[in-house]
């Protein structure tokens, strides 16, 4: 061997050494969907726990920082378009000229803001309903694949009544990996499809107009479909 070939294998095994160490830290810092859920948990019930002292007086502050961790953890977009359904479906979005599709994005942009702010303050109002529960995440279903890009993350919510509340979140793992919750069930009420069906009304409504649905579809309208899941499960806190 060469001397001038000495610093060149060493640069390349100094390289590997460097990919394989960024590789191993990738991957103990990986987090599976169950513990995403759960840390967000835990920094939900602390929200949670010092708004006692000042949600009355500052209600919106509760909404910016319950906004803050979903952000981080809530695909708003995906969910979005799972709501649009087939008027998001992916061969819709291909057959759209370039204009269009820009247009389109627009769209999708649009109403994935309308639904966060609605979300945000549905789920703000069920935390405060349910103060002071104890929250439990169920352990992972043992599973004959590990590699997995979708997950369902089981929550027991304990009230005043004798059974939990029980709730399904749907994860899907993003490009990065990250996971992102995508949809949600409440004992058996899939607040997804709630929406879904709502938009489609809408659309029929509005004869197909996008823009007249995402237009007339404020924060109330996503509240309202909360408050319907809150009166059919409120039989669990008697």
């Amino acid at each position: 061997m060469g001397t001038t070939d000495r610093p060149r294998l060493l640069s390349s095994f100094l390289l590997c050494i460097v990919i394989g160490y960024s590789a191993l830290v990738d991957a103990v810092e990986e987090k599976s969907a169950h513990e995403v859920m759960g840390s967000t948990t835990d920094r939900i019930m602390t929200i949670l726990a010092e708004a006692a002292e000042y949600q009355e007086t500052e209600p919106q502050r509760f909404y910016e920082e319950i906004h803050a961790v979903l952000d981080e953890v809530v695909d708003f977009e995906g969910f979005a378009r799972g709501v649009m359904g087939k008027y998001a479906s992916k061969s819709r979005y291909v057959a759209m000229s370039d204009e269009e599709k820009m247009h389109f994005r627009e769209q999708v942009g649009r109403f994935s803001d309308v639904m966060r702010l609605g979300l945000v303050r549905t789920y703000g109002k069920g935390l405060l309903a349910f103060n002071g529960s104890r929250v439990v995440i169920l352990p992972p279903e043992e599973s004959g694949t590990g590699n997995s890009k979708s997950a369902t993350v089981v929550q027991h919510i304990f009230g005043s009544g004798d059974k939990p509340y029980v709730i399904h979140y749907s994860m899907r793992q993003n490009r990065d990996g990250d996971w992102r919750l995508r949809n949600l069930i409440v004992e058996s009420i899939n607040l997804g499809q709630i929406y879904r069906n709502q938009f489609e009304s809408a659309m029929r409504d509005h004869r197909g107009d996008i823009n007249v649905v995402i237009d007339n579809w404020d924060v109330s309208t996503t509240e309202s479909v909360g408050e319907n899941v809150e009166e059919a499960t409120s039989g669990k806190q008697s």
